[in-house]
Formats: C-alpha cells, structure tokens, sequence
C-alpha cells in the first residue's frame, strides 16, 4: 500500500518537476504525517482509496492532476482537537507545490479543494465534487471495511469520553443520513448511496443504544 502510494506520488510530481531529491523530501514529509502515531483512519491506507478510486472514476479534465494533489495534501495536517485542519493542510499544500513549480493559479485551485473538504457542500466545480465523493467513498464501503473505518475514527477522537464523542457522532451521522444525497457525482451516487445510508443508518442505531 504504502508502495503503491509512494509510486503514485513520483508518478504526479515527474510531471512538473526533475528534482528528484525535492520530490522525496516532500514525499517524506507527507509519509511522515500520514503514519504518526495518532493516525488511525486519515492515514495512508485513506490517501491508497482515494488514489485507487480516483482513477477508476477518473474524469477528461486539464486540471485532474490538481485533484490529485489535494488528495495528498487534504489531510496532512490532522488533528482531532483542532478546526482549522484543511486550512492549514492548504497553507502547507501551497508552500509544497510552489517548491514543485506548480503555477500560481493551480495552487489556488488544490486550496480551494482542500478547504471544500471541511463542509462538504456540493460545489459547482465538478472535480472538487468529485474529490468531496472521494473522501467520503468509506462510507458506502462494505460492512468490514466501514466498521474499521467508524473505530479508526474513534480512536483519532480518544482523548473524548463516550459522554462527549457519542452526542458528537451521532450528530455528524445524522447530518449525513438528513440529505437528500450524500454524494455528489453520479457515479458515486449509483456505486456508493445505498450502502453508505445503510452503514450510516447501522452505526447510529448503535449509538442510539
């Protein structure tokens, strides 16, 4: 997994940059982040799904690479105590692809990607849709793979007791289940809706309890 990941990266940058002891300073400094020690869900086996699932839903876009990049990017900075986490993912992001040459108005283009996923509203930018499908593609995963993502997540937020995590969870649940859709594209729609309802529905009946 974490080859793979790896590949992907070298695979991105090669694109914009020769500077192949930039790029394995960057790629170590996000190996660095996404397997610390408290990262129990938005690590790199998060960052391998969305990889995966972003080229087998891969759209005819100018600008996919940069999805790409806010798919490395959107979750360096993580902590569970914090609010500002996608914002100061982006600030780093912005600092990393100006180091790999990345022109000014594309590195707005990874901020602003990374920041949508903070609300996750629909936005009338497709790919930024897409990328907001593709962080919340566990949801709709099979029944394993979700369970191991709902307890990752629970032990990111430990430093909470049960008495504050579970009103939190059961509210983030909810919102979700409250939608009329809860992805974006499509595609993801067909391939991810009823089963991400049904997970969500599974684990809120159990905090419900």
């Amino acid at each position: 997994m974490e080859d793979f990941v790896k590949s992907e990266w070298d695979t991105l940058c090669l694109r914009y940059s020769s500077d192949g002891e930039l790029i394995q300073q960057l790629w170590h400094e996000l190996e660095k982040a996404y397997t610390a020690r408290n990262r129990h869900y938005h690590n790199l086996d998060h960052i391998a799904y969305m990889l995966e699932l972003a080229d087998r839903y891969k759209v005819e876009s100018t600008e996919f690479d940069l999805l790409l990049f806010a798919i490395f990017y959107h979750d360096i900075v993580y902590k569970s105590s914090h609010s500002d986490n996608e914002e100061q993912s982006a600030v780093m992001a912005e600092a990393r692809l100006r180091r790999l040459g990345i022109p000014e108005s594309d590195i707005s283009m990874v901020k602003e990607m990374i920041i949508a996923t903070k609300a996750h509203q629909e936005h009338t930018n497709g790919l930024i849709n897409l990328l907001l499908d593709l962080d919340l593609a566990i949801l709709g995963a099979d029944k394993e793979r979700y369970d191991r993502y709902s307890l990752g997540v629970r032990k990111e937020y430990s430093i909470y007791p049960e008495l504050i995590y579970k009103p939190g969870r059961r509210k983030v649940l909810q919102h979700f289940l409250s939608q009329d859709q809860i992805y974006k594209t499509p595609a993801f729609q067909k391939e991810f809706e009823e089963n991400a309802e049904a997970n969500l529905q599974r684990e809120l009946e159990r905090y419900n309890n």
